[in-house]
């Protein structure tokens, strides 16, 4: 099992993530990265708006980041990452009634509308 704070470095300290990270900074220099986050982040927000009165109560974020409050009645935010986890997909609950939608670099449109699938499917079952 993963403790909190266990898991919330992406480039800390091995040799593994070092190396993983030099290609993401030359992303970054060139432009890459920017443009994906804000192609695939405009999706992820519209997928996720799409959620609002259905369990989700309201929504921010910028790029491919996204904090969804979800209504108290139906769970806490650690309950409804749990119900996630089961269904494959991981993030990050803020103890409180908000998640956060947090994607890797390698995300595509497809996975993050299954990702969003699966997290309308959670709010409907607690909601049931």
């Amino acid at each position: 099992m993963v403790h909190p704070g266990e898991h919330g470095s992406t480039f800390g300290g091995n040799p593994l993530a070092a190396a993983i990270g030099t290609p993401v900074v030359s992303m970054v220099v060139w432009g890459e990265c920017q443009a994906r986050s804000a192609k695939l982040g405009a999706h992820l927000h519209q997928r996720l708006a799409d959620l609002i009165g259905d369990g989700a109560v309201a929504l921010r974020g910028l790029g491919w980041w996204a904090d969804v409050d979800i209504e108290r009645a139906l769970a806490i935010g650690t309950d409804m990452s749990m119900r996630l986890a089961d269904r494959g997909v991981l993030l990050k609950d803020t103890y409180g009634a908000a998640l956060r939608f947090a994607p890797p670099l390698v995300i595509t449109a497809q996975e993050i509308d299954c990702a969003v699938r699966r997290f309308a499917d959670a709010l409907w079952e607690a909601g049931s």
